[in-house]
């Protein structure tokens, strides 16, 4: 099988957020501030990225502002060529530093709501005056002349939202709104009682989206992650295992996608213990699930195996235990039957979920 270099990486720079979502994507234990590495060691990590091949990476966390070196992480990537986007929840943001970032060479800003509307974000987040934070740091992104992603993740709280989501792009002069439904591992699996919207909401969805996004073409590009738990067939998760692109964790764990560490039985390695590059090319966490070989039945014999590769393995180890097995999304897995099991119960107003915040 060949290896094609990374083009993309997800630098998560710390688990330290003010924030609590409960959907968030990073793992149950988050690492403490003295587990994140250093300046120098991120600057070694970028250099060794870009001698792979890696042209973008995204800069994200935890909050990634909560980092006092960010400017001086960005300027190296800038220096080194490579696109760099921002992804933050934009609370920890001011004016000055948005248009320092941009003077250091950022390109791309991506601001997330918890909800279209300021209740709704402070609910999830638990954190009071975040909506309008988050308003003030978009609008500070473009008056700063950066390109604008509005990140709206969607769940039971919010799906009723998502014209709004779109109204609240169009005010902010975004370029782009990704909307994403929630994935369901990690924090987002422990908390599915309270996440998990009914089908008919989820239809409602995917279709006003789908007219939406026709009406705008030219005014604001809608990506749409569909929802794969009452969908018939797996998304392609991350392209495929190991296939374009790969994680850091904060204190330097390289992994195939960020939710990766929850598959118990797989050891990821740093890149203070090994090459960056030894570890895409040759670790066998990395090509334990690379390509289709490994593919069992019935995706071995699907025609769809080179488009989906059998769906998410962490969607089927949280679901069967077995992180090679099909996904059960798709309507051809013997475990097919079991997303029935993950139907939306109880009231996300009156239980706590959430993740515990990280100190400084």
């Amino acid at each position: 099988m060949s290896i094609q270099p990374p083009l993309g990486m997800l630098v998560e720079l710390t688990h330290r957020c003010p924030l609590q979502c409960g959907y968030c994507s990073n793992p149950l234990n988050l690492l403490k501030a003295d587990r994140e590495l250093d300046t120098a060691t991120w600057l070694s990590a970028f250099a060794q990225a870009e001698a792979l091949g890696v042209r973008q990476v995204h800069l994200s966390g935890g909050e990634p502002t909560l980092r006092t070196d960010l400017e001086a992480l960005v300027s190296c990537l800038s220096g080194l060529g490579i696109y760099t986007n921002l992804i933050t929840a934009a609370v920890t943001l001011t004016r000055d530093r948005v248009f320092a970032l941009r003077d250091t060479g950022l390109d791309h800003i991506q601001v997330s709501f918890q909800g279209a509307r300021p209740e709704t974000t402070e609910l999830v987040s638990r954190y009071r005056g975040a909506h309008e934070k988050k308003r003030a740091g978009a609008r500070w992104a473009r008056e700063a002349g950066l390109p604008l992603t509005i990140n709206a993740p969607i769940h039971r709280l919010n799906i009723e939202e998502v014209p709004e989501f779109v109204d609240l792009a169009l005010e902010l002069d975004a370029e782009r709104l990704e909307i994403a439904n929630v994935q369901y591992y990690g924090w987002a699996y422990l908390n599915r009682a309270n996440l998990l919207p009914d089908r008919e909401a989820v239809m409602r969805q995917v279709d006003y989206v789908e007219r939406t996004r026709a009406d705008l073409i030219g005014r604001l590009n809608i990506d749409f992650v569909t929802p794969d738990y009452y969908a018939d067939y797996p998304k392609p998760c991350m392209g495929g295992w190991a296939a374009d692109a790969f994680v850091l964790t904060p204190d330097g764990m390289m992994l195939p996608c960020h939710a990766a560490q929850s598959i118990t039985g797989l050891t990821f390695e740093t890149i203070a213990t090994r090459p960056l590059r030894d570890i895409w090319e040759n670790s066998e966490s990395f090509n334990r699930y690379r390509g289709t070989d490994w593919l069992p039945e019935p995706c071995q014999s699907c025609p769809r195996k080179e488009v989906d590769f059998g769906g998410c393995r962490c969607q089927a180890f949280a679901m069967t235990g077995d992180a090679g097995a099909t996904d059960p999304t798709c309507i051809h897995s013997p475990h097919h039957g079991a997303l029935h099991d993950l139907g939306p119960t109880g009231d996300m107003h009156h239980r706590a979920i959430g993740r515990v915040p990280m100190e400084a």
